[in-house]
């Protein structure tokens, strides 16, 4: 903790490569068919039948339509070898039902996140709330607890660059938001180099700082109103709080980065849907963890061609260190 103390003051961001419209607009005229073949070869790395059964979900997921509707693209897919066979609409439903599923999608987040680790090494943790009925935002309920039961909450551990989602956990929409961030920390720095971590009032305590300090890290996370220098036992704790309250635009420029944590989740909601169409709690969060997967890979292909990243998820999947 000794270097953070000596370099706290003196540190600065990394500038990153100058905004190209020109390989944005390339990105999202090519996204369609990169989605799905990156879908492909991340699916590549399952069963058959594992595959089959993502593969279908994230196509549902990504062109955000009825089951009945997505049969004429899974029937095109199928045409180009992509997926065993064609299946019933209702059998679409069904996969989201399986909860074998649930670890292997929560593996290929994490996986298909990795070959953006050359970028990152800031990031932001937040949650949101996913609604399970269709006319009601969280953002019109998230300060009335009470509504919270309507909906399921995701806690995302965000690159602040790309918005890649490095680590996720979908709880029931009561559940609070601190007890998440330790898992969310520790599966992050398995495949992760962890420089900055940023969070808001709701992740302020001294064991979430002194987690994230042993890592390495400088955890860029704020002081409420009634609380003092005493260290407690974690040493991070006095020496951010003394940075806060006497350096306090700089630390504030370093804790904006959070707000990189909202786009990633308006980014979800507004191309997948801010509600889930399946109606039982095993479908919901399979539903939700297939979203963020389309929102990696879309993160990915955006990246492909403003930062020249390239996509190798055999590669990738040989060095990932699994949960």
């Amino acid at each position: 903790m000794e270097n953070h103390q000596t370099n706290l003051h003196d540190f600065e961001p990394k500038l990153s490569q100058p905004f190209s419209w020109a390989d944005y607009n390339k990105s999202q005229t090519s996204e369609k068919r990169l989605f799905i073949k990156l879908l492909n070869e991340l699916t590549n790395t399952l069963t058959p039948r594992q595959k089959q059964k993502i593969f279908c979900m994230g196509m549902k997921s990504y062109i955000n339509i009825s089951s009945r509707r997505l049969i004429s693209d899974l029937a095109i897919a199928k045409q180009a070898n992509l997926i065993m066979h064609v299946p019933h609409f209702n059998t679409v439903l069904n996969y989201f039902n399986d909860i074998k599923l649930r670890p292997i999608l929560k593996h290929l987040i994490e996986l298909s996140a990795l070959p953006l680790a050359q970028l990152e090494r800031r990031f932001a943790v937040d949650s949101t709330g996913i609604s399970t009925h269709q006319y009601e935002t969280w953002n019109s309920v998230r300060s009335k607890f009470h509504k919270h039961k309507k909906y399921k909450k995701v806690h995302c551990f965000y690159g602040v660059l790309s918005n890649v989602v490095v680590s996720c956990r979908v709880t029931d929409g009561t559940a609070a938001d601190s007890p998440r961030f330790k898992e969310l920390l520790e599966n992050a720095a398995r495949n992760w180099t962890l420089e900055e971590v940023t969070a808001d009032l709701a992740y302020s305590s001294r064991d979430n700082l002194q987690a994230v300090s042993q890592l390495g890290a400088i955890p860029y996370i704020p002081f409420k109103i009634n609380a003092t220098p005493r260290a407690g036992g974690a040493s991070i704790w006095n020496t951010m709080y003394k940075y806060f309250k006497n350096h306090s635009e700089e630390f504030l420029k370093h804790y904006h980065k959070r707000s990189n944590a909202e786009t990633g989740f308006y980014m979800i909601k507004t191309k997948f849907g801010e509600f889930v169409r399946c109606k039982n709690d095993i479908a919901q969060e399979n539903e939700i963890y297939t979203k963020i997967l389309c929102h990696n890979i879309c993160c990915l292909i955006q990246e492909m061609f403003l930062s020249k990243v390239e996509v190798n998820f055999l590669e990738v999947s040989q060095r990932f260190v699994a949960q």
